[in-house]
């Protein structure tokens, strides 16, 4: 088979908030370079960082501080994070938040004085979270799109990276096997240096809210290039998917954190206020502990009619509602409900993975070449993500990621060249199929949904994960018998449908592995046959690997560089934070 080659410095797997920043910092840390950005749809209009809502947590205000973020943030971690990662994150967004909006065009709420906005988000003690209206991410996107597209930057739309090909001397990474989807033909592409950004997206749950192109790819190439994953069994739910009914893709997508911190109200069937019968904090509480509720009140019988609870936000007063929340009152009213003024069915749907590639404060990963940023990524919120975190975290690491790879193209980057075995064994995985008898992917499909939804998600048991992964087996079998019939392989959607549901298999497994092997409780990783956390000073994280097929685990100990359970660093005197404000 001929493969198409292309040789550039850096290449940028993903067209989401950490990909853009990382290719804007590699133009301006070395304008020279030739920087290539690879997504699988369209740049500007795919990935997951476009569909934030809610807004981006900063210690901006009066009264707040980087401590007090950071604190929040290991806190709702549960102290798995890794403390250097999560103090990057606290100290850079502050820097990040004033290039988003003085640099590179974004217009945030603002107060009456001039100040930021900030609004509450759960799982915090402060209201920190910067916000433009409830569509925040697309004010993002559209304005790194925009700045993007004004530079030399090399775009390959259309392209899906299939796997990570080593170099032939062992000396690291060479570059990445790519489908163009527009010809259905395989590309090779070298670099220098590659970030991976193609972010997470737990789409194997019967609710989830990321777009269905987001299939764990990324975190698919990283297993079968023998990369580490660190906390793979947190998965986390929002506790406030639209619950819009069958046959409807809108079931799913996210009522945003702000309508609980603005005061909304979760009801169950009979109208009842539930949530501070499971916590003093009700409705504010992390999304952890509100997903763990709801379930526990459905299955005590007071599921609305479609399975959920209900939202009430009419309290607030309906035009107030409306003017505050304005995209998800239309999100509700298209589907046919009144969220300013009456009651919405909701439900906790899967939103984020915890769990990631293993990485350094440089984004660098333990493959030589090979740099990692965004969802993709584990360490930066332990157990729990904190709303607001998400979008902080890609702006953050992918600018810290762009600028690093361009320094270490700059100071002597070179390309190897790839391993012959490694490229064939890619192409056979992919092409293979071909000329096959068909299989029901549907039926793999739903059979992945029900499983994972079933016995691997909010609340789970040793026997509910055993079953699990036991399921999980047999729909990896399936997937290796089905075909997909030898026709043209231009946008061939059965193809594509069968490399989204590898992926999504492979990482299905090694989350119902970790979640095997972790046996107390933390953060978004629930065992009703282990309700209880361990010891927080003997903190342990799990790290999965996958060789010749099969799911290694092992645990490492969590390293409290900074500050160790049971302290704070709220003792220090903070900067004044008036002083970033004002900059804004």
């Amino acid at each position: 088979m001929e493969i198409r080659r292309i040789d550039t410095d850096i290449l940028i797997l993903g067209a989401g908030g950490a990909g853009l920043f990382a290719a804007l910092h590699a133009k301006k840390t070395a304008p020279a370079l030739e920087v290539t950005v690879a997504v699988k749809g369209l740049l500007g209009k795919c990935g997951c960082t476009r569909m934030v809502q809610g807004g981006y947590n900063v210690a901006l205000a009066p009264g707040d501080s980087v401590e007090r973020h950071f604190m929040d943030t290991i806190e709702g971690g549960k102290w798995l994070n890794n403390q250097d990662l999560a103090w990057k994150l606290v100290t850079e967004a502050q820097v990040r938040i004033r290039e988003l909006e003085n640099e590179l065009g974004c217009f945030f709420d603002r107060n009456p004085d001039g100040s930021v906005h900030q609004k509450a988000f759960a799982g915090q003690t402060f209201d920190r979270t910067v916000h433009k209206g409830d569509l925040t991410g697309i004010e993002i996107i559209n304005r790194l799109s925009e700045q993007v597209w004004r530079r030399d930057v090399k775009r390959m739309e259309d392209h899906r990276a299939l796997d990570f090909i080593p170099a032939a001397d062992g000396s690291g990474l060479s570059g990445v096997l790519m489908l163009d989807m527009r010809s259905g033909e395989p590309c090779l592409v070298r670099a220098k240096a590659t970030l991976l950004a193609t972010g997470g997206g737990p789409t194997m749950y019967k609710y989830h809210t990321p777009s269905g192109d987001k299939t764990c790819d990324g975190l698919a190439m990283a297993l079968r290039a023998g990369l580490a994953l660190r906390d793979m069994e947190m998965v986390q739910f929002h506790p406030t998917g639209l619950l819009a009914g069958a046959g409807t893709r809108m079931t799913g997508t996210v009522l945003e954190e702000g309508l609980r911190g603005a005061g909304g109200r979760l009801l169950d069937s009979s109208g009842a206020r539930f949530m501070f019968d499971y916590d003093e904090h009700g409705e504010r509480a992390t999304r952890d502990i509100v997903s763990r509720s709801i379930m526990y009140q459905i299955r005590k019988g007071f599921a609305t009619r479609n399975g959920g609870v209900h939202i009430q936000m009419s309290h607030l007063g309906p035009a107030n509602v409306a003017k505050l929340f304005k995209g998800m009152v239309e999100r509700c009213a298209d589907c046919g409900f009144d969220l300013a003024g009456g009651l919405v069915e909701v439900i906790p749907t899967a939103h984020y993975m915890m769990g990631g590639v293993m990485f350094d404060l440089d984004c660098r990963t333990s493959m030589p070449r090979l740099y990692a940023a965004g969802e993709d990524t584990g360490g930066v919120h332990g157990a729990n993500r904190l709303g607001g975190n998400g979008v902080a975290n890609s702006t953050v690491f992918g600018g810290i990621a762009g600028a690093a790879m361009a320094r270490a193209v700059r100071r002597g980057g070179r390309h190897a060249d790839p391993d012959p075995a490694a490229v064939d064994e890619s192409i056979d995985r992919a092409f293979s199929p071909f000329g096959h008898p068909a299989g029901d992917l549907n039926e793999i499909r739903e059979g992945l949904l029900t499983t994972m939804w079933d016995d691997v998600g909010i609340l789970r048991s040793g026997e509910g994960l055993a079953r699990g992964a036991a399921a999980l087996d047999d729909l990896q079998q399936a997937i290796g018998r089905c075909g997909v019939g030898d026709g043209d392989r231009r946008y061939n959607l059965t193809w594509t449908d069968r490399l989204n549901l590898e992926n999504l298999v492979q990482v299905s497994r090694t989350i119902c592995a970790a979640a095997q092997a972790r046996t107390d409780s933390r953060g978004a990783h629930f065992r009703e046959d282990h309700p209880t956390a361990s010891d927080l000073s003997t903190s342990r994280y799990t790290v999965v690997r996958m060789r010749d097929g099969d799911i290694q685990i092992t645990t490492e100990p969590v390293h409290f560089t900074r500050v160790p359970p049971g302290r704070t660093l709220l003792d220090e005197t903070p900067a004044p934070a008036a002083v970033l404000a004002a900059q804004l």
